[in-house]
């Protein structure tokens, strides 16, 4: 056995072991605050379901402006479609409803508190001078850039599943008292692409971030002639932190927060840009599933089922290498839902649907190569030649018809984003990421088994090959040579 190929075993067969590892982490208990599990190296790797099989959270978001335009508006659902991306909320359903409403559906989030404050803020970012005011964090003031901003309004009774959205009151109100606070540096001057999240050597996140033009000149002269003295930072009319300024700030800088999420939000505001106009929430609540537990267990019973009609066809039809090929089919599924778990993709039952489809897939191309292997056999050629005659002859056919495929699927996935229709998203991401899977399953998995077969030399019945005993080959050569 040739050292590439003992290589490629161990790699395999890590591969499979980290797949496993990823997949037999425990399942977080939901009642318990403390629970740690579903974490894999610190990295949440839970199984993440869409709207239609788990539920979540719709919002319903009204355009403060009396007047907004339709382009406006469609720049606000593309705004707030990238900020729930930038959350982690995959298969987010972000759509527009009537000429100034956007719905948003947010997949398996119970709590979308911090979800909204991120999705309706403008992203107005402001460095000012608190003076003599005493400012703290989590608190509103005004600035003089913002003089008159929205702040929640006190509570209202719970919106109910049948309340009509025209009788659900405003939740914020304006602010016209307070001191106004002169800006140092305005955010609309920030450099985006040096937005970028870090943690500093005190263990604290942080959002690294860099002024142009005149925010930058008027930053730095501030820092230069106030050192020592306190300088807030205000996101959206909200202290963020109140620092005193050590040194002087050539135009860029940090903004420390006290956890991840707060960070994650920073980021994710700045980074996708601004809102074209402010949003009230005019509702939030919670959405029960729309197929349920009854979708999910059909869905699960319809992948057994196919995985093992496919296993028993493979076995029954090509025998030994059949055998191989469903142990890589195995590891193919075990690699695919450990993936799903960590890139993460949200399941749908479209998104189902694609992974089922995909096992058929799987073994498409183990298909083309074993009836291939057949051929070289039935033409007298030694068991290893055949092997690799088999992976060589095949692979043309097979690299065109996955490709082919693959092109389809990234159409699909495209008119998905283009559309909003994250149905069909769902569908195309999983069928894509199965083809790829299948190509190293057939290409890479089920050929290092094979070699591994042919190297012990103790596999040469034809009939192990899916060729009968009485069927002669051209020159007769039974049993199989090794080489």
């Amino acid at each position: 056995m040739r050292t590439r190929d003992i290589n490629l075993l161990i790699v395999v067969v890590l591969v499979a072991a980290l797949a496993i590892w990823i997949n037999g982490v425990p399942r977080h208990d939901p009642k318990n605050a403390n629970d740690r599990s579903e974490l894999w190296l610190g990295r949440d790797v839970h199984t993440r379901l869409g709207l239609d099989l788990r539920g979540g959270t719709q919002i319903l978001l009204q355009a403060s402006a009396p007047n907004i335009t339709s382009d406006q508006l469609e720049q606000a659902r593309h705004t707030i479609e990238q900020r729930v991306n930038g959350l982690g909320v995959a298969e987010a359903v972000v759509q527009t409803s009537g000429n100034n409403r956007i719905i948003v559906e947010l997949p398996d989030v119970t709590d979308a508190s911090q979800a909204l404050t991120t999705i309706r803020s403008t992203g107005k970012l402001e460095f000012v001078n608190p003076g003599t005011n005493q400012v703290s964090n989590g608190q509103t003031v005004r600035t003089s850039g913002s003089p008159t901003p929205r702040v929640p309004a006190p509570a209202t009774a719970g919106i109910t599943n049948t309340a009509t959205l025209s009788q659900t009151a405003p939740l914020s109100k304006t602010l016209t008292t307070g001191p106004i606070l002169p800006v140092v540096a305005d955010g609309s001057l920030l450099d985006l692409s040096s937005v970028q999240t870090g943690v500093d050597t005190t263990g604290s996140p942080y959002v690294a971030f860099k002024f142009n033009g005149t925010a930058a000149t008027s930053l730095q002269q501030f820092s230069s002639q106030n050192i020592g003295k306190p300088m807030a930072i205000v996101l959206d009319n909200k202290v963020q932190s109140v620092a005193v300024i050590r040194d002087t700030l050539p135009g860029s800088g940090q903004i420390t927060t006290n956890s991840v999420a707060d960070r994650d939000g920073i980021y994710n505001v700045l980074k996708y840009g601004s809102l074209p106009v402010s949003f009230d929430v005019q509702s939030s609540r919670s959405v029960s599933p729309t197929l349920g537990s009854a979708s999910i267990n059909s869905s699960q019973i319809a992948g057994i089922v196919g995985l093992l009609a496919v296993a028993i066809f493979m076995l029954v039809y090509y025998r030994l290498p059949g055998l191989l090929a469903d142990v890589a089919l195995l590891i193919y599924t075990l690699i695919s839902f450990a993936l799903y778990r960590v890139i993460p993709i949200t399941l749908t039952l479209a998104g189902i649907a694609g992974f089922i489809l995909s096992i058929g897939l799987a073994v498409d191309a183990n298909v083309l190569i074993f009836s291939r292997i057949k051929d070289e056999l039935r033409h007298g050629l030694p068991l290893a030649t055949a092997v690799e005659r088999g992976f060589d002859h095949a692979w043309p056919s097979i690299r065109d018809a996955n490709a082919s495929t693959l092109i389809t699927s990234l159409i699909l996935y495209y008119f998905g984003s283009s559309f909003g229709v994250s149905i069909i998203k769902g569908f195309a991401l999983t069928l894509a990421l199965g083809i790829l899977l299948s190509l190293f399953t057939a290409v890479v998995i089920t050929r290092t088994f094979l070699r591994s077969v042919v190297a012990t030399g103790r596999f040469r019945d034809p009939w192990l090959f899916a060729i009968e005993r009485s069927q002669p080959a051209t020159p007769t050569t039974q049993p199989l040579s090794e080489v």
